[in-house]
C-alpha cells in the first residue's frame, strides 16, 4: 500500500500514544468499527512496537508507526508488523531506507526547504507538522501554492471542530488527530463514537 492509499483510507489517521499494550487491540476495533482504518502508533512509550504487533492483529486495520527518526527505528517498526512510517521531519537516511525497504513513508515538513528535499528524494506526500504552530491553515496554503504535485495530512493541535477547515484545502488529503483516544480508563464505546465522527468528515476525491 503506497502512502496516497493510506492517506485516503479515512479523513482522520488517529495519532494514538499506547502506555500498555493490553489496550491495543480493544483501540483499534473500536477505531475501524468507527470507520477510521490507518492507525498511527508513536513510538513514544515503551509499549508502542508491542501496541503496533497487537494492533497488526485487528481485521481492517492498517497500522504504522509514528515519530519514527531513524533507520533503527524503521526496522523495529517493520519487525512489528507497521505498514507505514510517520516521521516528525524529514532527512534523507530516513528517507532512502524506507524506500529501499519499500515501505509508504509520511515525513513531517514544515518549510519549503523541507519539502524540497523531500522532491529530490522522489516523494510528493508530507505530514505537515507542527501544523497549529507552524502558522496554520494560512501556512500551508502558503506552501502548497508553488508545490502543486505535493499532498499533505496536517497534524499537530488540530481538533474535531477545526478539521474540517483544514479537509477544505485542495492539498489536503487527511489529517492527524490525537483527540480520538483520551488518556485515562480505556472507553472503547466513545473511541468509536468519537471515530464515526471523524468519519463523517469530507475528504478530498
Amino acid at each position: 500500500m503506497d502512502v496516497e492509499a493510506v492517506m485516503r483510507l479515512a479523513p482522520v489517521i488517529p495519532v494514538l500514544v499506547i502506555e500498555d499494550a493490553a489496550q491495543a487491540q480493544p483501540i483499534a476495533r473500536a477505531l475501524v468499527a468507527g470507520g477510521l482504518r490507518a492507525l498511527e502508533v508513536t513510538l513514544r512509550t515503551p509499549a508502542a512496537l508491542d501496541a503496533i504487533a497487537e494492533m497488526a492483529k485487528v481485521e481492517g486495520a492498517v497500522v504504522g508507526a509514528g515519530t519514527v527518526l531513524n533507520e533503527a527505528q524503521l526496522d523495529a517498526s517493520l519487525a512489528a508488523g507497521a505498514r507505514f512510517i510517520v516521521s516528525p521531519g524529514l532527512t534523507e537516511g530516513l528517507a532512502r531506507a524506507a524506500i529501499e525497504r519499500g515501505i509508504a513513508l509520511l515525513p513531517g515538513i514544515s518549510t519549503a526547504s523541507d519539502i524540497m528535499r523531500g522532491l529530490d528524494l522522489g516523494l510528493s506526500h508530507f505530514k505537515f507538522f507542527p501544523a497549529e504552530a507552524s502558522g496554520g491553515i494560512a501556512a500551508l496554503k502558503a506552501l502548497a501554492a508553488p508545490f502543486h504535485q505535493c499532498r499533505f495530512c496536517p497534524t499537530g493541535g488540530i481538533t474535531q471542530k477545526t478539521a474540517p477547515d483544514w479537509l477544505a484545502l485542495d492539498a489536503v488529503l487527511c489529517v492527524g488527530g490525537s483527540w480520538l483516544v483520551q488518556r485515562g480508563a480505556l472507553d472503547p464505546a466513545a473511541i468509536e463514537a468519537a471515530a464515526a465522527e471523524a468519519a463523517k468528515l469530507t475528504q478530498r476525491a
